[in-house]
Parts: structure tokens; C-alpha cells; sequence
């Protein structure tokens, strides 16, 4: 799993990309109908930053922010640490694991978002490891 290249991780997963300007309740319903934990932002076709359930709770709601009329450009995790598509999912988990946080944006050679992987899917794709060897285990029991 750790050197299986981002884009493969990322062909099979949705992602959210909202305007800087956009309003946060805006984002957040997105995100609940896409069930995301996190949005890029985009500025000019460029990733601006990252908004996730965190800042929602720490930077909206407990200091009491109007999520209708506050943009999420204001509240954002404003130039997050990116990966290239091409560098190996591990790289990314060990990004997250110094940096203490569960999303990482996945950018082109011209820093235009292309996709996200978070720890989430380090989980899934340990099951589905799992979940493989569990079959190739049963194919062997058949044969002996």
C-alpha cells in the first residue's frame, strides 16, 4: 500500500472544489450531500487551500462566525501541503502523520487541484488488502 502511486488512490475517490468566495454554509452542505470531510478552494483555478469539519467547528462555530455570509476564504488552511499524483501514497501518510492532519491535496505540475487523499483511505485500502489475502487463503485451503 505505502508505494502505490496517489493517482491510483485518488481515481476512485470524489472530491469537493468551492470558490474562495463561496459562503461556508454553502461548503458545508456540499460537503454533507457529497458526505466529504473536506473541501479544496480554488482562486483562479488554483488551490487557494483547504477547509475541513475542523475549521468549521474551530474557526465558524465556536467563535460564532454567520456561515452564511462569511466566505471560506476567510477560515480556510490557507497554501496546505500538497503531493504530486505521482509520489507514493505513503509519502502522503507520513505528510499527515508529521503534520498532525487527515487531508492532503493532490496537485498537477501547474498547482491546479486534481484530487485529495486522506487517512480514511488508508483504512480502505488496508480492508481491501485484507479482504484479498482472506480469499487467496481460502483458494489455498480448497486446494489442499
Amino acid at each position: 500500500m505505502p508505494t502505490r502511486p496517489i493517482h491510483s488512490v485518488i481515481d476512485a475517490n470524489s472530491y469537493l472544489i468551492v470558490n474562495a468566495s463561496t459562503p461556508v454554509r454553502e461548503v458545508v452542505c456540499k460537503m454533507a450531500s457529497s458526505r466529504l470531510s473536506a473541501a479544496l478552494v480554488s482562486e483562479n483555478g488554483l488551490l487557494a487551500g483547504i477547509f475541513t469539519e475542523r475549521d468549521a467547528t474551530f474557526r465558524v462555530l465556536a467563535p460564532g462566525l454567520d456561515a452564511d455570509t462569511t466566505a471560506v476564504s476567510t477560515v480556510m488552511t490557507a497554501n496546505p501541503q500538497c503531493i504530486a499524483a505521482d509520489r507514493p501514497f505513503g509519502h502522503a501518510l507520513h505528510m499527515m502523520y508529521e503534520g498532525g492532519f487527515r487531508h492532503v491535496p493532490v496537485i498537477d505540475a501547474d498547482k491546479k487541484p486534481i484530487g485529495m487523499v486522506s487517512s480514511a483511505d488508508a483504512l480502505s485500502l488496508e480492508a481491501i488488502q485484507f479482504s484479498k489475502e482472506l480469499v487467496q487463503r481460502e483458494d489455498i485451503a480448497v486446494i489442499l
